[in-house]
């Protein structure tokens, strides 16, 4: 990865800086692709790249800025339909949803940026969290789908790993 967690970091900047290293690789495992391998299913539940940067982006906009009382974007929830968030529509392009990802980085940024750690805000469900919570749960998440991202980038071009490699 490009990105370090500085060894001698406070805790909000390791946190975040962690993040970003996972989001990084969430936009490298697109890099090459072409529009119909980005939005190719790959396993019997329709796991595809672009579905997944498309559900990160929605819960970056949806933990940071819902939480903490900022304005998002439309976000690609259903409640007829639990994993339209993870699903590409046949008018999104690799592009939109790429666009999308960046956005509600930025936006989730701000919040990082504005808060302290110990900052409270509401969760969806309706408890109190922190932003020190909000870090960690979306560090783990997105290290998970990036995970999930690498196995399916596997499967379309056998490209592995988490930064680009020097042939």
């Amino acid at each position: 990865m490009s990105r370090r967690v500085p060894f001698t970091g406070s805790e909000k900047e390791s946190l975040h800086a962690s993040l970003d290293r996972h989001r990084d690789v969430v936009l490298w495992k697109l890099e090459g692709l072409d529009e119909e391998q980005a939005r190719r299913p790959m396993t019997p539940s329709g796991t595809s790249l672009l579905g997944l940067v498309k559900h990160l982006a929605a819960v970056e906009y949806g933990w940071f800025c819902e939480t903490f009382g900022r304005d998002t974007e439309l976000l690609p929830f259903d409640e007829d339909d639990e994993d339209a968030d993870l699903r590409p529509g046949p008018h999104e392009t690799t592009e939109d949803i790429v666009a999308f990802y960046r956005r509600a980085r930025t936006a989730a940024d701000r919040v990082i940026e504005d808060n302290d750690l110990d900052e409270l805000g509401r969760a969806w469900f309706g408890d109190e969290v922190s932003l020190r919570w909000v870090l960690i749960h979306m560090i783990e998440e997105t290290a998970r789908h990036a995970g999930h991202m690498d196995i399916v980038r596997e499967l379309i071009d056998g490209a592995t790993g988490d930064h680009p490699r020097d042939d």
